[in-house]
């Protein structure tokens, strides 16, 4: 134990720190390593995913030790997700072979039951990985953990954090940046409802797992986002937080102060993460079943912190509240909880199109090679051309309901139902 950090093999991770701060970033392109794939934006380059197919075309799927709603990560020849523990109060993050789905290994988390929506568990956060470790985060109303470990299942580091206190259950993911592992760890109400709870944004050293920095917050409601990245093209990169209390707000990520923030920019609850396009960031947020407001911000600088700004503000079937939008090409694609998918200019928020081609979604998109992939809550994969003018090209049930995001790495698709993780598209061996 080093200063509060349960440090499982410190020789290894010392010599992991100077490859962490100097590859950052570029990892993405080993992989699938976040929620939503590199920074957060739903893009991939594979050529190699089916516009349509039967299950005769999967390459494999594989019944899962439990059920989550976590989305699957990939680095090389393994895919990480996380599990609820079938049996007792626990989490379970899973390594599986990327050609045949086989279980690698699976590392246990003793988590203590708490009361969450209906639709949330205890497996909802997607891991990060990079070349060395993935990176597991687990939270309950009486503990978090943050948890290192090689590709080998062998635990690196683990910090403990006091519980989140919220009404509907946690479900943040951690990220990635250069040498730091970052996520949000708020509280419903703050100190209210007679708890002394402090939100926080927290860095760590993703080799050691020491604190490098930690900001308080004021939360009316936590929040669901997963930060991201934004570079100026004239300026050092800045981490982006989406909140209720917050609004859009920009973190310098080496020392973790405030750059410049928008603080009215999202009035409700915030669940989407936030993305990035022709110098805009779009967040949304919600309450009930449905968005509220979809709203973009033009960024500050930290020279010019009072030039961040609202840009534009969509509301109703435009505004979604769980899933993350897309932005690709000048377009910005939302898919509505109430099963409204519309298409958007994304610098100006001019509707284009607005349909509703099967079911409601929690899961988010993504883009491959101009189509958008997006797994709707019955568990049908909605195929949709990325163009100003609508077009389904397919629908393609699961099988098993699903509130994950797609992930696409080495010309793979991998689909998450509740209980189930099916791989299609490239070549296997």
């Amino acid at each position: 134990m080093i200063d509060g950090v349960r440090v499982f093999n410190l020789p290894l991770c010392l010599g992991l720190l100077l490859v962490c701060s100097v590859q950052g970033q570029e990892l993405d392109s080993k992989g699938w390593t976040r929620f939503r794939g590199p920074n957060g934006q739903g893009i991939s380059d594979a050529k190699t995913i089916p516009v349509k197919w039967t299950q005769d075309d999967y390459n494999w799927k594989v019944k899962l030790p439990g059920g989550g709603h976590g989305s699957p990560v990939v680095w090389k020849d393994k895919v990480f997700l996380t599990c609820e523990d079938s049996e007792s109060s626990g989490g379970m993050l899973l390594a599986l072979d990327v050609f045949d789905g086989h279980l690698l290994w699976s590392k246990r988390y003793e988590l203590t039951a708490y009361r969450h929506h209906r639709d949330n568990c205890l497996a909802v956060t997607t891991p990060v990985v990079d070349v060395n470790c993935v990176y597991v985060l687990w939270q309950t109303e009486e503990e978090v953990i943050l948890s290192a470990l090689d590709h080998d299942g062998r635990e690196i580091w683990r910090r403990n954090f006091p519980g989140v206190y919220s009404r509907f259950g946690p479900g943040p993911s951690p990220v990635l940046f250069e040498d730091l592992v970052a996520f949000a760890h708020e509280h419903w109400g703050g100190g209210a409802h007679g708890r002394d709870h402090q939100s926080t944004w927290i860095a760590l050293d993703r080799t050691t797992g020491q604190t490098r920095w930690t900001i308080n917050r004021d939360s009316t409601e936590i929040s669901y986002s997963t930060p991201c990245v934004y570079t100026p093209e004239d300026g050092a990169p800045q981490l982006i937080f989406t909140s209720w209390s917050h609004g859009v707000t920009a973190i310098d990520p080496r020392n973790g102060h405030v750059i410049w923030q928008v603080a009215s920019a999202l009035p409700a609850r915030v669940v989407s993460s936030p993305v990035i396009g022709e110098n805009l960031i779009i967040g949304t947020c919600g309450k009930g079943g449905g968005g509220l407001q979809l709203t973009a911000v033009r960024p500050g600088s930290a020279d010019h912190p009072e030039q961040a700004g609202i840009v534009y503000t969509c509301k109703g079937k435009l505004a979604p509240y769980v899933p993350t939008p897309l932005a690709k090409d000048g377009l910005l694609f939302t898919f509505h909880d109430r099963g409204d998918v519309s298409c958007l200019k994304l610098d100006t928020g001019e509707e284009l199109w607005s349909e509703r081609p099967g079911g409601r979604f929690y899961g988010s998109p993504v883009w491959v090679n101009g189509l958008i992939y997006c797994i709707n809550r019955a568990g049908e994969v909605l195929v949709i051309k990325a163009a100003p003018t609508y077009e389904l090209i397919g629908i393609y049930p699961l099988g098993e309901p699903s509130q994950a995001t797609p992930a696409i790495a080495g010309g793979r698709m991998y689909l998450r139902t509740y209980s189930h993780l099916i791989s299609i598209g490239g070549k296997v061996r």
